[in-house]
């Protein structure tokens, strides 16, 4: 069923206040940048009210039910408990879930997937701090992406889809690792060639990014990648046989064709 127009401005609007608070740093001036680390609160309840609101006007529009929000509780809940298993190579488990579970439900499920399972899974690791609302937002991103891919792959033969998905869930940890390392990076002290400063522009300050991006976690994502992508391969089939039972339960509310 396709959502109205309100919900999807819903979505839009906390993808957008959260691309803002990854960036705003690069505009402020020298010295002001130790807020980085006391706007956490504020972002999370931010994002955290609109995406309330989303599920309030997908409920109000009938593309949400109890039933919905049930199943996406108890997914945002397993992941977050998936968080406390690491895969070989440096993954974790809440990727796993939360990359297939997006794959089964869709795009703006996939979205609030992320965002409840990181926020849950600080709960349950004791990881809260000014670092989780962009944890948040960076997972609900790859829960969008993992959506709109197994929209994509849904009609494809289950091998080939399978596929798709591991090459995916081999991205998304790239994918992870750039954006959330750029949350902290404008914090770095440091004068050197990784470091950026007020001043830099563009073309500098994504070049020291990348050098500093490569240096610092490309090698630790790289790692996670790959378990990512042997994780889906290995227990992805029967997973999102499941999840997918699941979601025919719930149709026509969950983006099974819109």
């Amino acid at each position: 069923m396709k959502a109205p127009l309100r919900v999807l401005l819903a979505y839009g609007l906390a993808s957008l206040v959260g691309a803002a608070a990854f960036v705003y740093p690069f505009w402020l001036p020298d010295g002001t940048l130790s807020t980085r680390s006391t706007d956490a609160p504020l972002i999370a309840g931010v994002v955290g009210a609109l995406a309330i609101a989303a599920v309030m006007a997908e409920i109000r529009a009938h593309t949400m039910t109890g039933a919905d929000v049930a199943v996406l509780g108890m997914l945002s809940a397993m992941a977050g408990l998936m968080r406390l298993i690491d895969l070989p190579g440096g993954g974790s488990g809440i990727f796993l879930l939360v990359i297939l579970g997006a794959v089964a439900l869709g795009p703006r499920r996939g979205f609030l997937l992320g965002l409840f399972s990181m926020a849950l899974s600080a709960v349950v690791t004791g990881g809260v701090g000014p670092w989780l609302p962009f944890q948040m937002l960076v997972l609900a991103w790859v829960g969008a992406a993992l959506g709109l891919i197994g929209r994509a792959t849904r009609r494809m033969p289950p091998t080939a889809e399978l596929a798709v998905v591991a090459v995916a869930a081999w991205a998304s940890a790239f994918l992870y690792g750039v954006l959330i390392n750029l949350w902290s990076w404008p914090l770095t002290p440091g004068e050197g060639e990784l470091q950026w400063h007020p001043g830099l522009g563009a073309g500098e300050t994504l070049r020291r990014y990348w050098s500093f991006y490569v240096a610092t976690s490309s090698a630790w994502d790289a790692a996670g990648a790959f378990a990512n992508a042997v994780a889906v391969i290995v227990l992805g089939r029967p997973v999102l046989a499941t999840l997918r039972r699941f979601a025919a339960r719930l149709d026509p509310v969950v983006e099974l064709d819109a």
